[in-house]
């Protein structure tokens, strides 16, 4: 039987769906990347904004059709939309044949088995579980690099935020787990591990009762094989000495942070739910950079959140140029449903919201392409992604720049590179967030 597995959204719901792919190979399914030749189509997706949802509804709705035409015998619905809309997907959408929620994913093998012999299938666990799943993952990144969830769920409750009706509260995963598993990955090829969840900052606080990550860290730097440790989601306020500090002593970890901060303005901040003020993130960002002065920092920001203001906005806009952030990526804010800032006065008009957006990013790619220039003339350690199609020319990463969402950099020369290859390159140009460099 061929199955197809689309994955939408976010890396955390990569890593599930990685999960699900592991456990279909283990049971002999052959996993295919073409819709007409698939028996089964598995769509794990997501509804963390409109956009988002809009696509996962979309992609389901595509798929269904070749219910009707093709071969198709079963069309599987899972993840974060699966778990808000599981009924509306039943009703509306017949040809879906089997519903999983964000914690049975799991039971996708049971779900395909019950779906091909014809019984309608919901498996919706209490969301405050925590799957915990021995067979290997299926790694989809192309082996060098693989994302590791260290944790589900979150405890924050942003007013803007739908996730932790959808993920549950926060639950670390345990420590023992997580480096086994980044020995299997390491064993596969595995390079650079990302750690990702809700929010990396907290893991251990639950199970351990106090802050574990920098634990983690020390652990997972002891693994055989892994060269880069980089960290997602860090959220500024549970930033501390300990994470600080083994930042500054392990060499495997990337100097590198991604931390979601959305907004500058205290007022906004406030209304948001989060738990900083402006003064605390100068505070924070400043100590960074004086412990950790070549580390990098990449953060995420919404505009047009309910009653933002054009003086709000400028503050933030100042805050930006202020403080230099090596990337940046802004959001329209996106009332959703079942959250207190779709229920505020004052929505935003979204061509305001764009606009506000446009002038953010136009910002912060001055700031980027100055940056940029100023590594041409450097020696950087790169991480080798491709080769360029008919050119004698590599596509790589620096530790400054994470799969995906960050810059790259390409290298000519007529040697041989594999993906996942470390090499030293020299800095001889910049293009936006991009450089071109030359193998030494």
């Amino acid at each position: 039987m061929n199955i197809l597995f689309i994955s939408l959204g976010c890396d955390k719901n990569l890593v599930d769906s990685e999960v699900m792919l592991g456990l279909l190979d283990a049971k002999g399914y052959q996993i295919v990347d073409d819709e007409t030749q698939a028996d089964i189509i598995v769509i794990n997706t997501c509804c963390f904004v409109h956009d988002a949802k809009e696509e996962s509804i979309q992609t389901i709705l595509e798929m269904a059709e070749y219910k009707k035409e093709g071969r198709l015998k079963a069309l599987i619905v899972t993840g974060c939309l699966a778990q808000r809309y599981r009924q509306e997907i039943i009703d509306e959408i017949p040809e879906v044949d089997a519903v999983l929620g964000t914690t049975a994913y799991d039971k996708i093998v049971e779900a395909v088995e019950e779906a091909l012999a014809g019984a309608g299938h919901v498996e919706l666990e209490n969301v405050n579980a925590l799957p915990l799943v021995d067979t290997k993952r299926l790694v989809t990144t192309g082996g060098h690099y693989a994302y590791m969830k260290i944790a589900e769920g979150c405890d924050k409750h942003c007013t803007y935020c739908i996730i932790p009706k959808l993920r549950g509260n926060y639950r670390s995963v345990p420590m023992e787990r997580l480096i086994q598993e980044a020995k299997d990955l390491a064993e596969q090829g595995v390079k650079e591990l990302i750690l990702v969840a809700q929010e990396t900052t907290l893991y251990g606080k639950d199970i351990y009762g106090e802050k574990s990550l920098h634990k983690l860290l020390r652990e997972l730097c002891k693994v055989d094989g892994i060269r880069w440790i980089r960290i997602l989601y860090c959220y500024p306020e549970e930033i501390d000495d300990n994470l600080i500090q083994v930042m500054k002593e392990e060499k495997k970890l990337c100097h590198y942070l991604d931390l979601p901060i959305q907004h500058a303005n205290d007022e906004i901040l406030k209304r948001m739910g989060r738990r900083t003020s402006k003064v605390q993130l100068e505070e924070i960002i400043g100590k960074l950079k004086r412990e950790i002065p070549d580390i990098t920092l990449r953060t995420t920001l919404i505009t047009g959140f309910p009653g933002e203001t054009e003086e709000q906005h400028e503050e933030l806009k100042a805050f930006v140029d202020e403080m230099e952030f090596d990337r940046l990526g802004v959001f329209t804010y996106s009332p959703e449903e079942d959250t207190p800032a779709a229920e505020m006065p004052d929505q935003i008009p979204e061509e305001v919201k764009e606009d506000r957006q446009a002038e953010i990013m136009e910002l912060q790619q001055e700031i980027a392409f100055a940056q940029a220039e100023d590594m041409i003339g450097e020696e950087v350690l790169v991480m080798i992604e491709g080769k360029v199609a008919d050119e004698n020319a590599y596509v790589g990463r620096t530790y400054k720049d994470a799969p995906g969402v960050d810059g790259l950099i390409f290298i000519n020369t007529d040697e041989e590179l594999m993906s996942g290859d470390f090499a030293r390159v020299k800095v001889t140009g910049a293009v936006e967030y991009d450089l071109i460099g030359e193998l030494l």
